[in-house]
């Protein structure tokens, strides 16, 4: 049997590959080697840009239940110090507190409305090169078999098989030094203050709900979820215990050493499934290349990093929404040369951001008087709002900026969220590209960018409107979501057409014959 696209891995970033290959009319196969979705909750929302993608799928509706768009995080963190956002007149910190298990559940739903072949149990444990396909050898529930797929996407994962099999380096540090225990619990309720929903801590203190508090022992995290609420801590330089797993009692006893008091901590209500585990250490990593030629990486399988701040989704299913597009382009036959290559381009350093600012965060929560005097002079820093939208861009991935050429002040950034008027009525642009198709809006006073898409209608979807006068004329939006070219000018001009048609080239190949 042969495929155009294999995905090993059915977690989040294997799913939403497998949808946005769908939208883009091809058909994957997703191998998932274990037998049944995992109990383990292994995030408890989702952080930055990704939230806005999500939402121009349609989906952020299915994980919300509701029909309000996203709106900005009031507040975050970073490095244990609070962000105080609401200062900000463009914040981009979006927030989704969605256990992972209900994103894979939504996201395994969508892949099997668009026809996506879903095969748990079928592990992946071989594959060869050529130079028109992947040779995968699998073994499934009735025994192993071989399929031959013209790509294959390795979203398997910090263990990747598919990275070492096709023998791609994971160069980085191991860390060792730093024990976390995190499970869900009750907690006395009149522990709990009504008007903050944070905790005062008998012999403590206040501490904020939803934020890292670190103390010059440790870290300490409050988190009441919808869905149950979550302490967790985290030491340095102790015992990582073993291969037993932890005790509420150690947990008890990890909050005592990091807070210097006693906080009564109780089982947690429900069936579950709920949280206890310890994690010793932590890996950074970054793959050596995303691409060896028929093989691509994504998500924690191209790179792995400190959790802090919660950016592994956000990187991770924004790797996706990049690469299946490109990848479909190219199964079509009408990408331009070297558009998949840009995928690495274009992630890569995306990944390195995220790789240095939890870098940085882990230095900021170490114990020691020396990191305390570094995290005063932070915290001075971050009274200037020009410091706080920094880091809230960098954090949110919002500073992400392709190098697509143009002058223009959104060439190579994340579309802006826009409300149209049209001739139907106002849409607003997560609306329009819940079907992944690349958008000409003209947005011009006379409509006048209609005959230049001759040539790529069969690729390029125009949309005619009119917006808030702050917006653009016109802009150029890939499946992404990210602007190849834009224009303040009320009309298309020789020089401004140009510019069009070399972006409408360079991001969606040479134009067919006349109409298209």
């Amino acid at each position: 049997m042969t495929v155009d696209v294999l995905i090993a891995g059915a977690g989040p970033n294997g799913l939403m590959l497998a949808c946005e290959l769908s939208l883009g009319g091809i058909r994957p196969i997703v191998l998932e080697r274990l037998p049944e979705n995992t109990k383990e909750n292994r995030a408890n929302g989702l952080v930055g840009q990704v939230v806005r993608a999500l939402d121009r799928r349609g989906l952020y509706e299915r994980l919300t239940g509701g029909a309000e768009p996203p709106r900005p995080s009031p507040a975050f963190v970073f490095g244990a110090m609070p962000l105080e956002l609401s200062r900000l007149d463009d914040n981009p910190m979006y927030g989704l507190a969605v256990p992972q298990r209900r994103v894979e559940q939504v996201l395994e739903e969508r892949a099997r409305e668009l026809g996506v072949q879903i095969r748990r149990g079928h592990e992946l444990t071989g594959l060869t090169q050529d130079e028109d396909g992947v040779t995968v050898e699998i073994t499934g529930p009735e025994g192993p078999y071989t399929l031959r797929t013209r790509f294959l996407v390795g979203a398997d994962g910090g263990r990747s098989r598919v990275r070492k099999l096709c023998g791609i380096g994971f160069p980085g540090v191991t860390r060792d030094d730093s024990v976390s225990i995190g499970a869900h619990v009750t907690v006395p309720a009149e522990l709990v203050d009504a008007a903050t929903g944070g905790l005062n801590v008998p012999g403590y203190g206040p501490i904020p709900p939803f934020m890292h508090h670190r103390t010059d022992h440790g870290l300490f995290v409050y988190a009441p979820f919808p869905t149950g609420t979550l302490v967790n801590t985290t030491e340095w330089h102790r015992d990582g215990g073993g291969d037993q797993p932890p005790t509420l009692d150690d947990l008890r006893e990890s909050v005592r050493r990091v807070l210097g008091a006693d906080l009564p901590l109780g089982p947690p209500d429900g069936d579950g499934p709920h949280l206890l585990r310890r994690l010793s250490g932590g890996n950074t990593r970054l793959a050596e290349r995303f691409r060896d030629r028929r093989v691509l990486l994504a998500g924690d399988a191209a790179h792995v990093h400190s959790a802090i701040g919660g950016p592994g989704l956000n990187l991770g299913l924004q790797d996706t929404i990049n690469l299946g597009w490109k990848l479909a382009a190219e199964i079509h036959g009408w990408a331009p040369p070297g558009l998949l290559d840009t995928y690495e381009t274009e992630r890569r350093p995306a990944a390195e951001r995220v790789v240095m600012h939890t870098q940085a965060q882990s230095a900021l929560i170490a114990p020691g008087p020396e990191v305390t005097a570094l995290r005063a002079l932070f915290t001075e820093l971050l009274r200037d709002e020009r410091t706080t939208k920094h880091i809230a861009d960098l954090m949110s991935g919002a500073d992400i900026r392709y190098d697509l050429g143009g002058d223009h002040l959104l060439t190579g950034r994340p579309a802006p969220d826009l409300t149209l008027e049209t001739e139907n009525g106002p849409v607003r642009l997560a609306e329009l590209t819940r079907t992944a198709r690349p958008l000409l809006l003209d947005l011009t006073p006379e409509a006048a960018l209609a005959g230049a898409l001759e040539g790529w209608r069969d690729r390029v979807d125009l949309v005619v409107g009119k917006a808030s006068e702050d917006a653009p004329a016109a802009l150029l939006v890939r499946p992404d979501c990210f602007v190849a070219w834009a224009s303040d000018s009320p009309r298309l001009d020789d020089k401004e057409g140009d510019a069009l048609r070399a972006a409408l080239t360079a991001a969606f190949g040479a134009p067919s014959g006349a109409g298209g």
